[in-house]
């Protein structure tokens, strides 16, 4: 029985490690986007500033739109280091449950030549 637990329990260890990837792709995607977003604005103030610093001019650093992208970066970033230990932890997790049945199969064996 104690078998059967363990294996269930990695499933479902397996089952959220899954969803888990899965996520981390799509958060990849979503940064990727907003990098891609980031350099095209980037590239039209450098195309219309051409080097000429009118005062009127706003920065990249004050254009809101940019300025959300780069949070939205930092958030997704931090969501992705997130994904990162968490998987990890599934990993370890999946590791010692791997150990404890190679162990149990070990001593379940000393056990039966013992007793028999």
């Amino acid at each position: 029985m104690t078998f059967l637990a363990i294996d269930s329990q990695k499933s479902l260890f397996t089952i959220q490690k899954s969803q888990l990837q899965f996520e981390q792709t799509l958060i990849m995607n979503q940064a990727n986007w907003v990098t891609k977003e980031m350099s095209y604005i980037s590239q039209d103030y450098s195309k219309n500033n051409d080097g000429n610093n009118n005062s009127g001019d706003t920065g990249l650093e004050d254009d809101p739109v940019y300025i959300a992208l780069q949070q939205q970066e930092e958030y997704l970033t931090a969501r992705q280091k997130a994904l990162d230990s968490q998987i990890s932890l599934i990993d370890s997790e999946l590791s010692s449950m791997k150990s404890l049945v190679t162990n149990n199969i070990k001593s379940s064996c000393t056990l039966n030549l013992i007793g028999g």
